[in-house]
């Protein structure tokens, strides 16, 4: 499924599939007089393969000062040529002009959906939804009609929850554009069980085989991203039950499962992992609220990571 809004990747590919066609109508008037510069059988490079700069794309850094934090994207040898950047509400809306993301899981989902919306509404607009954006266990649903956005929040904060979001959307036989699920900090406090964690997750995968890539090909009905668990503080968590279920040594055990269920793309899953649990270390300690949830902008920085990769997706596929 194309994204109808996404007219940024568009607008390059045509200045890139104009660019290319200019230097092949000359090359192909200049090879007769100049044989040895251009090769009988020669190969071009159209794309430059993009799955190197994904795999960079979570690398982030954060700043603090007096003013709060900051972040920017790593600038270094390996994703100079990646051209990573933040986007500016012009080009966010532009982005995602006309599409349907649809958001599952529990806090931590809730609050990459405010960073998205901070991306794309006024001031006035985001104080307006707040009450009901923030409504404790519920879902949440707007229409950005400016850009023609639909954007759903569903309260999703088990992956048995996310296997009937799946079976929903195949049922009715409708997919969002972009899909973004995440679990694992509710099962931690109420169930404290890895292994039954493994289990759920691999019924997750099992239900989204449709959309599995089938050897060399790597088309997906819609854009899939896994929000990762972020870094735990266990002194700072605001309970004794999480400050006893939840430790260091849990939560390793639970990122083991989630590998060993194969749900991420580069075990040959479907999400691409969207690396809360690495974003929040970098961002720190003092960039925590209460050990478990964090200062918006490590929200923001995901939220230009998964923007980052859907340029990126829709140049390979245009």
């Amino acid at each position: 499924m194309a994204m109808a809004g996404w007219h940024l990747s568009r607008n390059k590919v045509l200045f890139f599939s104009g660019a290319l066609f200019i230097s092949l109508a000359v090359c192909i008037h200049l090879i007769p007089y100049f044989p040895s510069v251009f090769p009988s059988s020669p190969t071009v490079l159209l794309q430059q393969d993009p799955t190197p700069c994904i795999s960079l794309i979570n690398e982030v850094n954060f700043h603090s000062n007096f003013d709060g934090f900051s972040w920017d994207f790593e600038n270094n040898s390996r994703s100079f040529d990646c051209d990573f950047q933040k986007l500016s509400r012009i080009d966010v809306s532009d982005l995602l002009n006309g599409s349907w993301i649809v958001v599952a899981g529990d806090s931590q989902a809730r609050l990459f959906v405010v960073s998205l919306l901070d991306l794309v509404l006024s001031l006035d607009e985001m104080e307006s939804i707040q009450a009901d954006l923030f409504k404790r266990h519920s879902n949440y649903h707007i229409v950005v009609e400016e850009i023609g956005m639909k954007l759903d929040f569903i309260w999703a904060p088990y992956a048995t929850n996310l296997t009937h979001v799946i079976t929903d959307f195949k049922r009715n036989n409708t997919y969002p554009d972009v899909l973004v699920m995440g679990s694992g900090l509710w099962h931690m406090l109420h169930f404290t069980n890895y292994s039954d964690y493994g289990v759920s997750l691999r019924y997750l995968r099992e239900s989204l085989i449709p959309f599995l890539p089938v050897g060399s090909d790597s088309t997906r009905g819609f854009h899939l991203f896994w929000l990762g668990m972020p870094t735990l503080i266990n002194r700072m968590l605001n309970t004794e039950e999480k400050r006893v279920k939840m430790t260091s040594e849990m939560c390793n055990l639970y990122d083991q499962e989630l590998y060993k269920s194969k749900i991420l793309r580069k075990d040959g899953g479907v999400f691409l992992m969207l690396d809360v649990e690495n974003l929040s270390k970098k961002c720190g300690v003092d960039c925590s609220l209460d050990g478990m949830h964090y200062n918006g902008v490590v929200y923001e920085a995901c939220v230009h990571v998964m923007l980052n990769a859907l340029l990126i997706e829709s140049h390979q596929k245009l």
